[in-house]
């Protein structure tokens, strides 16, 4: 009797414990979007843009207010979300809950096409997915950016030659770009926006290179820092930059060009190979296949 009794404890306890925390999370109210900054602005472009991102938003909220009791390392998550951009404006609690959603429905999905295996293995690749996007979104920005780094340096340099200061050059820039979501224009009007607010230069750039993850635009930004520091021209600095961006760019193409030409070469050569092979060890096979069916 005693042990039913402990037994039938336990089991009210638990439920008493599953209806508190049923009760907590139904009471908790979905994360307030952010609405301000650069992340704002990301947001209302993504809920103003269509697709699936709409509907999933207010659920993606919600979860997000749920995960704010889980142990993350949400100042890493949030460096990620800067490095790309602040994508879809999402918050370091906001990806997480995404994860989940995008896992409980490829657990639904799997579930329902194979099983409890289909489950497993969908739900997996639905927690990696809006994680594998936000990379997708770091490497595009990091090659977009490297590949119009050049010609911006050299026209900043002519504008800073011709007299202007550096934000107004970088104004011209911006007036000059016709790209709206170019990544490097986004960049430039953030660096413009902070130096209007009155913070350093070198704070400012320094922001610059830790956002976007590239080695080019830390040597750019480092060139440019030094440059002031000891009083050198930084029109006659971008312009050596733009020239040794553009010698890099040459020696990345030339070097894909040789690994390109040599895969053409190896395929047909290992083809050649395997049929070679099969030419002089094929008979050989055979006769001793043969040899060993008489015997």
């Amino acid at each position: 009797m005693g042990s039913d009794g402990f037994f039938l404890g336990g089991i009210a306890a638990v439920c008493a414990a599953l209806a508190l925390g049923a009760g907590i999370l139904g009471s908790t109210r979905p994360a307030a979007p952010p609405a301000l900054g650069l992340r704002g602005l990301k947001r209302h472009r993504a809920m103003a843009g269509g697709g699936a991102f709409p509907l999933v938003e207010p659920l993606m909220r919600l979860v997000a207010a749920w995960t704010r009791f889980l142990p993350l390392d949400r100042r890493r998550v949030d460096r990620l979300l800067v490095t790309a951009g602040d994508y879809l404006g999402l918050t370091a609690d906001e990806l997480v809950a995404l994860c989940l959603v995008s896992g409980a429905a490829g657990a639904g999905l799997g579930y329902a096409a194979g099983g409890s295996g289909g489950a497993l293995a969908f739900g997996a690749l639905g927690l990696a997915v809006p994680y594998l996007v936000v990379l997708e979104e770091i490497d595009r920005r990091r090659r977009e950016i490297t590949a119009g780094l050049a010609p911006t340096m050299e026209v900043l340099a002519l504008c800073m030659g011709a007299g202007l200061d550096l934000p107004r050059s970088i104004e011209e820039v911006i007036r000059g770009s016709e790209l709206d979501d170019d990544p490097l224009r986004e960049e430039l009007q953030l660096v413009l926006h902070r130096l209007k607010l009155g913070q350093t230069r070198r704070r400012v750039l320094g922001g610059l290179a830790e956002r976007v993850d590239s080695d080019e635009v830390r040597d750019v930004v480092g060139a440019i820092i030094q440059a002031e520091e000891r009083g050198t021209p930084i029109a006659e600095v971008l312009r050596i930059q733009a020239g040794m961006l553009r010698l890099r760019r040459g020696i990345r193409a030339d070097r894909a060009s040789s690994r390109a030409a040599l895969l053409m070469l190896l395929g047909p050569l290992v083809c050649l190979f395997i049929s070679i092979l099969l030419l002089v060890v094929g008979p050989l096979v055979l006769r001793t296949i043969g040899s060993l069916g008489v015997m």
